[in-house]
């Protein structure tokens, strides 16, 4: 599966923004889709991730009560809905997808290439 974020950009502190990641070749049914940041200098944080077949979401500490994450099945695509934005949510965003395997760990193997957005303070 290839996948494509979209939605970065520039937004002050507190505002909001929605990035995007769209898949082709293949449909996310049996995936578990994943957003991921980086700052520099700081490491991967997988901030959120969903399970297409269930549903179920995780988020990160340092996001949840602020990003959603939901599924649109017609169009294929994850949406990472980002509000109450801080100065430290600021890097590069990434979308990845796994193969739903039932009694494994997650093993990312798709990533799409990144999204950066800034927040100002």
């Amino acid at each position: 599966v290839q996948l494509q974020a979209f939605g970065g950009g520039l937004v002050q502190a507190g505002g909001s923004l929605r990035l995007s990641c769209a898949a082709s070749g293949r449909t996310f049914s049996t995936y578990h889709i994943g957003w991921f940041r980086q700052a520099p200098g700081k490491e991967r944080e997988n901030v959120a991730r969903i399970s297409w077949s269930r549903g179920s979401t995780y988020y990160a500490d340092s996001v949840k009560g602020r990003f959603i994450i939901t599924r649109d099945g017609a169009k294929n695509t994850v949406y990472l809905q980002m509000n109450s934005l801080r100065p430290e949510d600021t890097a590069t965003y990434y979308c990845a997808a796994a193969p739903e395997v039932v009694g494994r760990a997650i093993a990312w193997s798709s990533w799409g290439q990144g999204t950066q957005f800034t927040v100002s303070s």
